[in-house]
């Protein structure tokens, strides 16, 4: 805890006196043009990935970058989406994946989730990824895994349009849907379409 208070305090002395007019602005300004769906993992840092400063992405982080379908009742990601793209008005929304995510690591190589019982549930939104996975019979565990993150992002991006706020938009042409993986260990970042077997260029 110490080492955040020392952020903190370095923050204040280093970071926000040559940023205190955008901080200005952003005290009274919140129009972020993207939303960035990426996991919960610590090592993916949306910000530090896209290089943009606070303010420019509103971001929902969960384990495994899932999307749950729309359905009506409390539902904190549901809220988060329905509110920056009704109220934001965000253009454009983007599912992230990334390399040895843990969340896609347990259900390729079936770990025992019965101490998660929580973790279990909310991973069971992987499942039709997990079986088309399976359906094509790949055996490599690291190739295994990279599969299922890569489908899962194409997933969840037509999980996205089951939100009502979310296909009103794309109906009218003013949002689109994006779909990334990023590498930990090289830093690039490839494209994945909204059909599982659409995988693609390479961003940067």
């Amino acid at each position: 805890m110490q080492d955040l208070v020392q952020g903190v305090a370095r923050f204040q002395r280093n970071v926000f006196p040559g940023k205190a007019p955008l901080f200005a602005r952003l005290a009274t300004t919140h129009r972020p043009d993207t939303l960035f769906i990426g996991c919960s993992d610590a090592r993916v840092v949306p910000e530090l990935i896209t290089q943009r400063e606070p303010g420019e992405l509103f971001v929902i982080r969960t384990a495994g970058n899932l999307v749950p379908a729309y359905a009506s009742g409390a539902d904190g990601v549901t809220a988060s989406i329905e509110y920056a793209v009704t109220v934001l008005g965000v253009s454009a929304i983007l599912v992230c994946g990334h390399s040895a995510c843990g969340a896609m690591t347990a259900l390729a190589d079936d770990h025992d989730l019965a101490e998660l019982p929580a973790v279990a549930h909310w991973l069971r939104q992987a499942d039709v990824s997990r079986a088309r996975i399976a359906d094509r019979g790949v055996r490599d565990g690291a190739g295994r895994v990279a599969a299922l993150v890569r489908d899962n992002v194409a997933t969840q991006l037509g999980t996205l349009a089951t939100h009502p706020s979310v296909a009103r938009a794309l109906a009218a042409g003013t949002l689109s849907l994006h779909g990334w993986v990023y590498d930990i260990g090289t830093g690039t970042v490839e494209q994945v379409g909204t059909g599982a077997d659409v995988l693609g260029e390479t961003v940067a």
